[in-house]
């Protein structure tokens, strides 16, 4: 009888934790497993912003497939994945096809833009580690062209930052604490670099807890990040970004504007033919697709609906991390036969936000407050744990931080 085959599609944390957790619960005479990633790298996605401001090195936030993936057990394909066939049951691949038994579909997101002009074409996003190494390296030039040029424009050295959700307003705290450094680098006076916050909702971390967000907001107003709340960015060009507040239209000159405001599934999933809610899969309990028993959806490519909210729960690196373990259970359960399938159950532990050196706020289990360097070091331990869960020692003692005074 023929081994199934097992195709994990993105190495995510979604992805690439099925993986680990697969190459452990199965013997290889049971199933062939192959991950397929358009890189050689999985990356931590909850570090980019820091690699974006040039506080980290990109290179710490990269962790090779080979260092966490058992190649004896585990086949790496390294291709682009261009769509899904499940009539087929297979998968094409930019320069192949591959076949597959069992799916996991865990293809991360997408920037999603909401038609707002110009900002597909001008605007950064902070989405893997190459726009982040070239958001920094953007930074760097703008700083040295600021001198370099014989008219002194203000749009080189002011930084605009669309939406204050998670990732806006942790790549604020890494630029209040990188901008002074690069003042010094190029010559530059501090009080003529702005960083300026343009957020939709009447408060930054909207639908985080209000005495947490307003610490964050005091945090990074004291140093120099000025916010615009209650506004809509309404045009992005390459050099100004136009938003509207209270009817009025307000310009701002910058050659660098990074869009964090919105995220959709990847467009892969749509246009394979799944059933779909805005791009994501509605997962049924056992986190497969609801007319595909043989395919399974983590991470952002899965909607998981909250039934006390009403709300899909957030698609975090905390729940993805989750999924994964349900999703290896139950493809094993497959593969074997027997059994009954899992059902997932989010175990929500809390929310940790960065806000820079020394600083960070979180709502941790069941409602407790953290704020500073309590805070810096709960954010430092989960990201150990997460290192030690997919490497081991060898790979904390590589990656993980350890000094809890930045």
């Amino acid at each position: 009888m023929k081994k199934p085959d097992i195709v994990i599609l993105g190495a995510g944390y979604g992805g690439v934790m099925t993986a680990v957790k697969l190459q452990k619960i199965l013997n290889s005479n049971e199933a062939t497993i192959t991950l397929v990633n358009k890189f050689d790298y999985h990356y931590q996605t909850t570090w980019l912003h820091e690699n974006a401001a040039g506080t980290l090195h990109h290179d710490r936030t990269r962790i090779p497939i080979k260092d966490v993936v058992n190649m004896d057990k585990v086949q790496f394909v390294l291709d682009t994945v261009v769509s899904i066939k499940p009539e087929k049951k297979k998968v094409k691949l930019k320069n192949g096809e591959v076949p597959y038994d069992i799916l996991v579909i865990g293809l991360g997101f997408e920037a999603e833009t909401f038609g707002i002009a110009g900002l597909e074409e001008h605007a950064f996003t902070i989405d893997n580690i190459n726009n982040a190494r070239l958001i920094r390296e953007h930074l760097e030039y703008n700083f040295a062209m600021y001198h370099h040029e014989d008219e002194k424009n203000p749009g080189r050295l002011n930084i605009v930052i669309g939406g204050g959700g998670f990732t806006g307003v942790e790549f604020l705290g890494e630029l209040a604490n990188r901008i002074p450094e690069l003042c010094e680098e190029y010559d530059i006076h501090k009080s003529m670099v702005r960083i300026i916050n343009i957020e939709g909702q009447s408060t930054v971390l909207p639908g985080f807890d209000p005495q947490l967000a307003e610490y964050a907001m005091n945090s990074l107003e004291s140093r120099g990040v000025e916010f615009m709340t209650g506004a809509m960015v309404k045009e992005c060009q390459a050099d100004r970004v136009i938003y509207e507040k209270d009817g009025k239209e307000v310009e701002i000159p910058t050659y660098t504007t990074i869009w964090t405001a919105g995220v959709r599934a990847n467009s892969i999933v749509e246009e394979s033919g799944f059933e779909h809610n805005r791009g994501k899969i509605e997962v049924r309990s056992d986190m497969r697709a609801p007319d595909q028993d043989d395919v399974f959806a983590v991470g952002d490519c899965a909607l998981i609906m909250n039934e006390q909210t009403g709300k899909p729960y957030p698609p975090t690196a905390q729940i993805a991390i989750q999924e994964a373990e349900t999703v290896a259970n139950n493809v094993k359960t497959l593969v074997q036969g027997n059994g009954e399938l899992e059902s997932f159950e989010p175990n929500l532990l809390g929310t940790v936000a960065s806000l820079g050196r020394g600083d960070a706020i979180g709502d941790i289990f069941n409602n407790w407050k953290l704020f500073g360097w309590k805070a810096v070091i709960m954010k430092k331990i989960i990201d150990n744990r997460y290192l030690l869960k997919l490497g081991g020692v060898g790979l904390l003692m590589r990656k993980g931080k350890f000094n809890i005074f930045y």
